[in-house]
């Protein structure tokens, strides 16, 4: 589904990625960890047209997708959940899920919506509730439920439970893996790696925007290098 060669990119002259080579098959979850600075959203941005690779290709559903723009590749399926959500904060929950459907034309989006709404309910019954109000779980619910409704083959979620309790936190991880078994793909950022390892098929480890281990997430949940670097262990 994804696959990066050689992929560098940074910002203003900064080198920020150095030559990762990554990929993501089709209905997998797979998760980069990583500490802070170690260019995990930016590894993200480069994959979604957010900034301009700087070597190395992306290569998305069998095409290339660097230098692409960022509309053409979602209305290809490639879909990104940037970390802080960028809702549209006077609309309403379910006028925020229709903008997300923009790439669907004038199709019925019935089917799409009620999808989201059997994946989060708390959505469904908050439809009519302006996005800004919720809670800041209800709210990251409503970014991925947005991205949803473009159809993607594949999702790349920044961060998602960034500011949430531990109960929203298993919630917004929780789903993640039922899209996942609903056949999209996910490529995961995500600062708690202890979760992130333990909910992807595999995972890779960044550092310094290198990437520098690779394996099955629950293998390397158990690694003692990752376990003293990023599990606190």
């Amino acid at each position: 589904m994804l696959t990066l060669e050689g992929l560098s990119a940074g910002y203003h002259g900064l080198q920020i990625l150095h030559q990762l080579d990554l990929r993501v098959a089709e209905g997998e979850i797979v998760a980069i960890v990583g500490a802070n600075g170690a260019g995990k959203t930016t590894t993200l941005k480069a994959i979604s047209g957010l900034i301009k690779p700087t070597g190395g290709t992306v290569t998305f559903d069998g095409r290339r997708a660097d230098g692409v723009r960022p509309s053409e590749l979602v209305g290809r399926g490639l879909l990104h959940v940037a970390e802080g959500r960028a809702l549209f904060g006077p609309l309403s929950v379910e006028e925020n899920l229709r903008m997300g459907a923009w790439t669907r034309g004038r199709k019925p989006l019935d089917e799409p919506l009620r999808e989201v709404f059997e994946l989060f309910p708390i959505l469904a019954e908050r439809r009519a509730q302006a996005a800004e109000t919720l809670s800041g779980g209800q709210q990251q619910m409503l970014a991925i439920g947005r991205a949803l409704m473009a159809g993607p083959k594949l999702l790349l979620l920044d961060e998602p439970s960034t500011g949430l309790s531990p109960k929203l936190t298993w919630t917004v991880l929780d789903a993640v893996k039922a899209i996942r078994d609903r056949g999209v793909s996910v490529l995961l950022v995500e600062q708690n790696a202890a979760h992130a390892l333990n909910l992807a098929d595999r995972a890779y480890v960044l550092e310094s925007g290198s990437l520098v281990l690779d394996g099955p997430g629950p293998e390397l949940a158990r690694d003692d290098r990752v376990r003293a670097a990023y599990l606190g262990l």
